[in-house]
């Protein structure tokens, strides 16, 4: 059977199950699961689990930040790896309705980022199943801490990543619907200003004020950026004092990291930690660092881009390699030198806010994209 006729048939067998795969999401979704809500995230991992028990080998992981799923599914040819997770970042409860669809769109707690592009992997395997076409050897991996860092299951990611020829993470594609090549690195620091206390009225001299001081390091860090790179610093958060009469004693600076390249990144980490007191008796402490390094396009990464793009153009839409502010886990297995391709997940707005949603009539063609991209990756290799 011609390519572009074969592709079509797997087109029109995620259009005809549209209705199932609805069926699916919307129980997914109405498992609220913010990462640390462990009820929520028991729930939809044991969902999970009985949704892909029968389509591999499947093994679940307890860490503390709930249950890791990896499915193992024997195949031809190359080891690819999908990536997704299921926690959210919307609070029990503050949603009034969790599955509502309107104008050809469907709005719910996580439903974008990324219920839906982690469901697009089960109807995958059912539709290799039904199909009986060839797919590579494959390890899907469901994580519960994605949206806080991946702390606990960075260690999982990065394991599979060394086995893998490939990497596919399920995240939505961006805005203009292009699938993403190029991540930005990720990092955080907590600069801890410590001065010395005193009364404000009556011997303030004798103080060393951590606020002040804190200023002082929040203009330093600030001209570490290099906006014409993509370095970007955010001192976005600040706390200090006691009260008002009271020389501050202790104050703290929250300060968000974002760089196209890992010698960006480093050479900030480096800055950062070089800072020192501006004030006579002031300390400084600081905590944190790069947690996710920059997914960084390779000859190799583009070409599986090319691939991925040669099969939407025969589903009838086309994309871009795109490129994100944002961090995935994508960034993981990109600089452990795994060729990555993210942005596979479903088309939608919004992602963290209570406008959330999803595009219905994009989800079919979407789904076609991942399993036809299985099936040339055995072909093509």
């Amino acid at each position: 059977m011609p390519t572009r006729a074969r592709t079509h048939d797997t087109l029109d067998y995620f259009a005809q199950h549209l209705d199932a795969y609805l069926a699916d999401l919307r129980q997914l979704v109405e498992i609220e699961s913010p990462t640390h809500h462990r009820p929520g995230i028991k729930k939809a991992a044991l969902w999970l689990q009985t949704q892909f028990a029968g389509l591999g080998e499947l093994r679940r992981f307890e860490t503390e930040a709930g249950a890791v799923l990896r499915l193992f599914r024997r195949g031809t040819g190359p080891r690819v790896l999908l990536l997704a997770h299921y926690d959210t970042v919307h609070p029990v409860g503050s949603w009034s309705t969790l599955w509502r669809e309107r104008k050809g769109r469907i709005y719910g707690p996580g439903i974008y980022d990324m219920k839906a592009g982690l469901l697009f992997i089960l109807w995958a395997l059912r539709y290799l199943s039904h199909s009986g076409q060839e797919h590579p050897n494959l390890e899907v991996l469901l994580t519960p801490d994605e949206e806080v860092g991946s702390l606990t299951s960075r260690i999982f990611i990065e394991d599979a990543a060394r086995a893998a020829d490939y990497a596919l993470v399920l995240e939505p594609p961006t805005a203009a619907g292009d699938l993403k090549v190029h991540r930005k690195g990720v990092g955080w620091y907590k600069l801890k200003v410590h001065g010395k206390a005193a009364h404000q009225g009556v011997e303030p001299e004798k103080g060393v004020n951590a606020i002040v001081e804190a200023a002082h390091q929040v203009l330093s860090i600030l001209e570490a950026q290099d906006l014409e790179k993509g370095t970007t610093l955010g001192p976005n958060v600040a706390r200090g004092g006691t009260t008002g009469n009271v020389v501050a004693d202790y104050a703290e600076v929250l300060v968000d990291l974002r760089a196209w390249t890992l010698a960006e990144a480093e050479r900030v980490d480096r800055f950062m930690r070089s800072l020192e007191p501006r004030q006579p008796g002031a300390r400084l402490e600081l905590e944190g660092g790069l947690n996710r390094p920059p997914m960084e396009p390779t000859p190799e990464s583009l070409a599986l881009f090319e691939l991925a793009r040669s099969v939407a153009r025969e589903l009838g839409f086309d994309s871009k390699p795109g490129k994100v502010g944002g961090g995935s886990d994508g960034n993981f297995t990109a600089n452990l030198g795994v060729p990555t391709l993210d942005g596979l997940g479903a088309m939608g707005a919004n992602a963290h806010q209570h406008s959330e949603h999803i595009v219905t009539d994009e989800l079919a063609p979407r789904m076609a994209l991942l399993a036809e991209l299985l099936t040339r990756l055995v072909r093509d290799a």
